[in-house]
């Protein structure tokens, strides 16, 4: 093939490529000067956040008691201005109503609630801690193979991937768009465990091993609940509007009460409810609502007619 023929594919497959019909939905038109989500500095934002909370553990090991108050101090202001650059960039990011070109007046006012929003985090920091501490004593308590916190903090996933939720859910409460949701996303990729950030989970939660689970948007966990490896809370499939497309914001997953255990591989579907001190067997599927205390360890037949699988959109 000569050269005039490779040029003219290559020209006609970038023309095709750029077709506005073909790229609907698909393009993000950025607008200059404003900032865009960041993948490294979310990375960053991830390790300090680590190091703040279990100092000595990530970030500095050589942080000691006397100079705990100086590494905390010079991570808080760091991450203060990557936590604000990178909001400021989720909120412009699901931006899709600016009308004037000159977009500097907006983008000032985005920087300053950013910033509020920022320090907001921060300030919920301690809280974090308490509750990741909780976790951290889930996690121990859990696994008769765990020797230490330490082992823990250092080791397990559910660590990291909680640390990330719990970070994430506070950007959701405080209504930051998109970036919770890349938080929680980083946390799936190094662990594969797959929490929504907007899901509601109370203290001393802990889930063992963790490949594979699945923690949908609407999901309610109450305290001291234990999940393992491979479990679903997911969604059934639910109503359609008028064209034909899922309605969003309703509660669609599951609520675990306090003190619920669910072992491997158990898919929990629906807006049900798994009473107080429940266990849930391994392999099965559960779309009914379970009383407290309630055991179940096997797939009875009927079960198997109640079933509605997800229609791809819900989980």
């Amino acid at each position: 093939m000569s050269t005039d023929n490779l040029t003219q594919i290559l020209t006609r497959t970038v023309s095709e490529l750029s077709d506005a019909e073909s790229l609907k939905g698909l393009f993000h038109q950025h607008r200059d000067g404003a900032p865009l989500p960041s993948g490294k500095a979310l990375e960053e934002i991830i390790e300090l956040s680590r190091s703040i909370l279990f100092p000595g553990y990530y970030g500095k090991s050589s942080v000691n008691i006397k100079t705990i108050s100086f590494h905390i101090g010079v991570n808080v202001e760091r991450l203060q201005k990557l936590l604000t650059d990178q909001i400021m960039a989720g909120m412009w990011f699901s931006k899709c109503d600016c009308e004037s070109d000159d977009i500097r007046d907006e983008i000032t006012e985005c920087s300053h609630k950013a910033a509020e929003i920022a320090v907001q985090l921060i300030a919920r920091l301690p809280k974090i801690r308490s509750i990741l501490a909780t976790d951290v004593v889930a996690a121990y308590n859990g696994d008769p193979a765990a020797e230490s916190y330490a082992e823990i903090i250092s080791c397990y996933p559910v660590i990291k991937a909680l640390t990330n939720y719990r970070l994430a859910h506070e950007l959701v409460q405080l209504g930051v768009p998109l970036i919770p949701r890349i938080i929680s996303e980083m946390a799936h990729s190094e662990t594969g465990i797959d929490i929504h950030p907007a899901a509601q989970i109370g203290s001393h939660f802990t889930i063992d091993h963790g490949t594979g689970v699945v923690i949908g948007a609407t999901c309610i966990i109450g305290n001291n609940v234990k999940l393992y490896q491979g479990v679903t809370l997911g969604a059934k499939s639910f109503p359609l509007d008028e064209n034909g497309n899922p309605i969003k914001g309703i509660p669609r997953h599951p609520i675990l009460e306090d003190d619920v255990i669910v072992y491997s591989n158990a898919t929990i579907l629906g807006r049900v409810t798994i009473g107080k001190g429940c266990v849930v067997g391994a392999n099965l599927w559960i779309t009914k609502d379970m009383k407290p205390k309630t055991k179940k360890f096997k797939m009875e037949k009927k079960d198997y007619l109640d079933i509605e699988f997800d229609n791809g959109t819900g989980i």
